[in-house]
């Protein structure tokens, strides 16, 4: 009966500890234990995570190089990958030689497998050169087979490039120009939004018919336009840059509008008019007092703008106006993936719109957990 006691009487102070801390804890503490109860966001964030660490890690973890070219593997299909040879099992998987083969009636080239010799995927293995961040000369990689055959995962393009290795050095494109755009886009649209509303008068006036007009021209013609003006004699890196500050140019009006609108009902609260009168500055008043009380929803916006700069950047570089290869991004790999004969003949060209597709879903599922999270006390 006394250990019933003491467990009881420990459980009861476990439950007590557990409720102190979570009445003391602070707002960010809160929203990061609601988010984690979210599993779907928690899952994606996870994912989305190993998306970044392979982006930064291109160049290991692609067997090639995304510019080296194997003229014998024209639009050569996905390499198939075997456990069994001559009707023996194996655990380690390996692949067959691929021969490309002339149909002579049609012109067409197909490719058949060699079954003569598996040739067996290897993981460390050193083969193509590479130079890691720009900084560091390398030839290892995390995956990869013996010549004379090859591993092209999702196939080759029209230049025989593998897909797979151009998927992954595209990442590092596609995912920073989201973050970069929405980090220009957030400074500028909370600015003039705190300006709008808590200044008004003029300031507030000019930049609400600032946002109106941006607002009033459709969005793709307003792209291809400023596109358009960005000369086509820019380096990639300027080019990029140019892009993504376009793309800011057009994102920053809906977070204004909704950041004015918190200003509008904020500056007249009680605690704002205390601060005034206690002669503390403006500047400090709106970073101390008014931003942290919808910061939750800043955070989500934010979540929430990066898979629209994805697909802003995705659709550009797919009309053909936004980057332009050597540049590789996942748009500029669907340029090619614009007719009905790739569809029919060549499906692997459209793998980069599932890696689109998945970024935009993950950043979804991270958004609407960090909603939910934003009111930790009602979700707990």
């Amino acid at each position: 009966m006394e250990s019933e006691a003491v467990t009881a009487t420990a459980e009861s102070n476990s439950e007590k500890a557990a409720e102190d801390r979570y009445y003391t804890a602070t707002q960010t503490q809160l929203i990061i234990r609601a988010f984690k109860k979210h599993k779907p966001a928690v899952v994606s964030a996870f994912i989305l995570f190993l998306f970044y660490v392979t982006a930064s890690f291109a160049e290991f973890l692609s067997p090639y190089g995304p510019f080296d070219r194997y003229s014998e593997f024209i639009h050569a299909p996905p390499t198939k990958i075997h456990f069994v040879h001559n009707g023996s099992f194996s655990l380690r998987p390996f692949v067959y030689r691929q021969i490309q083969v002339l149909d002579m009636e049609t012109l067409q080239r197909f490719y058949e497998e060699d079954k003569s010799e598996p040739y067996y995927i290897k993981f460390f293995t050193r083969s193509v050169e590479y130079k890691m961040w720009s900084l560091f000369d390398g030839n290892l990689h995390l995956f990869g087979v013996e010549q004379p055959a090859h591993l092209f995962l999702f196939g080759t393009d029209e230049l025989g490039r593998d897909m797979f290795s151009r998927i992954v050095f595209a990442s590092r494109i596609s995912l920073s120009i989201g973050f970069v755009g929405v980090i220009l886009s957030f400074v500028l649209g909370a600015t003039l939004g705190a300006i709008s509303g808590y200044f008004g008068g003029v300031a507030d006036a000019i930049i609400q018919r600032i946002i109106e007009l941006l607002r009033s021209i459709p969005t793709i013609p307003l792209w291809m336009g400023l596109a358009a003006a960005v000369p086509p004699d820019w380096t990639p890196i300027m080019r990029y840059f140019a892009i993504t500050v376009i793309l800011s140019l057009v994102a920053w009006t809906g977070l204004a509008r909704v950041v004015r609108g918190k200003f509008l009902e904020l500056r007249e609260e009680e605690f704002i008019m205390a601060a005034r009168l206690a002669g503390t500055g403006t500047f400090k008043i709106i970073l101390t007092h008014m931003f942290p009380g919808f910061i939750s929803y800043l955070i989500v916006n934010a979540t929430l703008a990066v898979p629209r700069m994805i697909l802003a950047e995705t659709s550009l570089s797919f009309l053909g106006l936004g980057l332009r290869p050597p540049v590789v991004s996942w748009g500029v790999l669907l340029q090619k993936a614009q007719n009905v004969r790739t569809m029919a003949i060549q499906p692997w060209l459209l793998i980069p719109v599932i890696f689109v597709i998945v970024t935009v879903l993950l950043f979804s599922f991270i958004g609407d957990g960090l909603r939910d999270a934003a009111d930790p006390y009602k979700s707990a």
